[in-house]
């Protein structure tokens, strides 16, 4: 082992540093067999694909060796959740346990920061849609006076989904960078200094991928400094490569873009343009492109992806388009002409040579490689083309690296090669390491599938997965989530479990994705006597409910990908030219990644114990039910409902002290 080895297992073990500062802390031998693992590639300088089961410790696994070594470090995550709980909580324990001095910084994009400069602008903007807006641009003015970093994360009970947060933030297409009367003060600027001075920064792979495309986030100045890169929670780093590697003109960036030049205008200008005239053509341009997008199909209710084939009316649509690049040229003509009064008009008319080149572009042809199609919701529309996969950009990025690379998650993929993973991130040639979990799921968790039931797609089906469901939540006083593969489930199962407990006594409380935030349906999950969850694909991960609150987790259905996603059927293409199985290195495999997901809710820790239900029967019955089973951990089957009952009345009848 080399020293840097010996130093890692020798903190991570009995006796060591980190047991000396926490007294809970217990030596794991899956833990040490990666942090020994992410020590070498270290010294080596060289990538490495880690698949930790849930229980191993991985955030340390790779964190110790990272701060032990000295290496500058770039840590990127797939969640504002994570940055903040590895720079609040994770990152300071290990250093005053380690007793290194390192500094550390935490970088997140645009949006995350106030723009003072905005907020100015938006305290005199009328246009707030409610009353609500009105509360939250008052709550952020009162903050904004003793905030030291501008990161809207400090503000307790801010909804990131607030219509406000926009107007009060910057994107790189309305910053006015160094012209900006604010310039000295800027938060996003200053969380860029601190980044570049650090010796470890946390990022997240939206941030890490906008600067690849965009050169926009500061991790482009940092990356060539740094000698260690490592990508936690990296199953999600393919498709957040994919969204933001892409080309998107959305109808919502044309109507932000309308109402910027209009409030600017008027308050700077006001009198010398007929600003309501330019804006409201934009705005005009952007619901025609809406229109046009959605055809015949009329309202969408839900997000929608069409084939770039399917835009019902070519002509309306292209000449729809042509209506945006008129409307936006013309705005640009008419900011150039007031381009030397403020700053703000010369990044709007930047902003709408923009918007009218993307018009143009989705007019020709997509280019080689790439794929289009559409992006519905029931207020916008987004014409999207990108890369099938982040294959091209991450091999670039790591050619001629002298840095380590390193890539983890608890689930990657369902063989030892990893190549669900792999393949897509192009790192076929990355050693891989898989570290099962230390649980023991053997004697702690069961896995029910039922072989009479109604087939996915019947119209019994998702009546019968709510009516299982009531009987399990029934069984255990609650405890039970049930996770659908869709949103029209969700919306069935949740429907039918609340007719089923409504009116009892102590009735069992039934919470359904939508009804509130992800966070206040988990405290409500927590805090109510009995409940049940009902939750659609936010829920299959990042969900951690250890103890008896959590026992039962029922699943609706194999989670294959929606063969009509336009995505989808361009990968399935790509393999099918190279003479691949599509059904079998695509559909079962993405199945796979997503169901070890969805499991990985149930078992939380070492004494945590419970019961998965997959209601599928083509997983007991089709042959690639066997690769399914095989990439669950190791739980015992059961083959009749009676034996799943029976095992939740052993687990609704042990003592909580036991569970706990």
């Amino acid at each position: 082992m080399s020293p840097l080895q010996h130093a890692v297992v020798a903190a991570l073990g009995k006796g060591g540093a980190l047991a000396g500062a926490d007294p809970h802390h217990a030596e794991r031998q899956e833990q040490i067999e990666m942090a020994s693992a992410v020590a070498a590639a270290i010294d080596a300088r060289a990538p490495l694909v880690v698949e930790a089961g849930t229980g191993v410790g991985k955030t340390y696994a790779y964190l110790v060796p990272a701060l032990l070594s000295g290496a500058r470090t770039l840590l990127s995550t797939a969640t504002k959740t994570l940055q903040d709980q590895l720079f609040l909580r994770d990152l300071p324990r290990l250093r005053d346990a380690l007793g290194v001095p390192v500094t550390i910084a935490l970088l997140k994009g645009r949006s995350s920061y106030l723009c003072s400069h905005r907020l100015g602008l938006a305290r005199h903007d009328a246009q707030l849609p409610d009353r609500f807006a009105v509360r939250a641009l008052a709550r952020i003015e009162a903050w904004a006076q003793t905030t030291a970093s501008g990161d809207l994360a400090e503000l307790e009970g801010l909804d990131e989904r607030s219509s406000v947060i926009p107007l009060v933030t910057s994107s790189r297409e309305n910053c006015l960078g160094s012209d900006c009367p604010q310039f000295k003060g800027c938060h996003v600027n200053k969380a860029r200094r601190e980044a570049m001075a650090a010796d470890l920064v946390v990022v997240n792979h939206h941030l890490f991928f906008a600067d690849l495309a965009l050169r926009d986030s500061g991790v482009a100045e940092l990356l060539p400094s740094v000698e260690l890169a490592v990508f936690d929670e990296a199953h999600q780093l393919a498709e957040a490569g994919v969204q933001f590697l892409g080309t998107v003109l959305g109808s919502a960036q044309l109507i932000d873009f309308a109402r910027d030049m209009l409030g600017a205008g008027l308050q700077q200008a006001r009198g010398l343009l007929p600003w309501p005239e330019l804006a409201s053509a934009c705005d005009k341009s952007a619901r025609e492109l809406r229109l046009a997008a959605v055809g015949r199909l009329g309202e969408v209710r839900a997000g929608l992806k069409l084939r770039w084939a399917e835009r019902s009316d070519e002509a309306a649509f292209t000449e729809a388009l042509h209506g945006v690049g008129i409307a936006c040229e013309a705005a640009r003509e008419a900011l150039d002409t007031v381009s030397e009064l403020a700053p703000d008009f010369v990044r709007l008319a930047e902003r709408a040579s923009r918007l009218a080149s993307l018009a143009g572009q989705f007019g020709r042809p997509a280019e080689d490689g790439k794929i289009r199609w559409l992006d519905l919701s029931t207020h916008q529309a987004r014409l999207v083309e990108s890369p099938l996969d982040i294959r091209e950009a991450m091999q670039e990025e790591m050619e001629g690296s002298s840095k380590a690379w390193i890539f983890t998650s608890a689930t990657l993929g369902d063989d030892e090669d990893l190549s669900w993973f792999t393949e897509a991130a192009g790192l076929d040639k990355a050693p891989t390491l898989r570290v099962g979990s230390p649980f023991d799921y053997a004697n702690h968790a069961r896995v029910f599938v039922p072989r009479v039931f109604a087939k996915p797609g019947d119209p019994g089906h998702a009546p019968a997965v709510a009516d299982l469901a009531g009987r399990c939540a029934r069984a255990l006083g609650g405890r039970t989530f049930v996770l659908t593969t869709t949103l029209r489930s969700l919306q069935a199962v949740g429907a039918r479990l609340r007719d089923t407990f409504a009116g009892e006594d102590g009735a069992i409380e039934v919470l359904v994705q939508g009804q509130g935030s992800k966070r206040q349906l988990m405290q409500r999950f927590l805090d109510a006597p009995q409940a049940v969850l009902v939750g659609s694909q936010s829920f299959w991960e990042g969900i951690d409910v250890p103890g008896e609150a959590l026992q039962c987790v029922v699943i609706d259905k194999l989670p294959f990908p929606p063969p009509n996603d336009p995505l989808v059927e361009a990968r399935v293409r790509r393999l099918e030219a190279d003479g691949r199985n599509a059904f079998n290195d695509y559909f079962v495999a993405e199945a796979a990644i997503s169901l070890k997901q969805g499991a990985g809710r149930l078992i939380r820790s070492e004494t945590d114990r419970g019961l998965l239900i997959v209601c599928d029967p083509r997983m007991a019955t089709m042959g690639y039910g066997r690769r399914l089973f095989a990439a669950l951990p190791a739980m015992a089957r059961l083959e009749r409902e009676s034996e799943a009952m029976a095992w939740l009345a052993e687990l609704a009848a042990a003592p909580v002290s036991v569970l706990r």
